[in-house]
């Protein structure tokens, strides 16, 4: 299994938009093939920190999901407002 912690960084002006991309983002996530788990998760002391924790039954369901519309769609609106980073562990 795969598990990815994506950590978004995002100002208080472009909050409830990135937050909104996540959500959809993890709605259509989490009916794809192969996803054990998404969530999105808010600092309760730092507002304009975000995190999603996904987890993927191996690289062929995380590859096929990196090339779907919604992850290109979504995922480009939350990276052309907010810095975002991943961490990746294979377990």
């Amino acid at each position: 299994m795969l598990r990815l912690n994506c950590f978004i960084s995002v100002s208080r002006e472009n909050r409830e938009e990135v937050l909104s991309a996540a959500r959809r983002l993890t709605e259509a996530s989490l009916k794809q093939d192969g996803c054990i788990a998404y969530d999105i998760f808010e600092s309760a002391t730092r507002p304009e920190v975000m995190m999603i924790c996904e987890t993927w039954r191996d690289q062929i369901a995380l590859d096929a999901h990196s090339a779907s519309d919604v992850f290109v769609k979504e995922v480009g609106i939350m990276r052309s407002l907010a810095d975002m980073k991943l961490e990746t562990f294979e377990f």
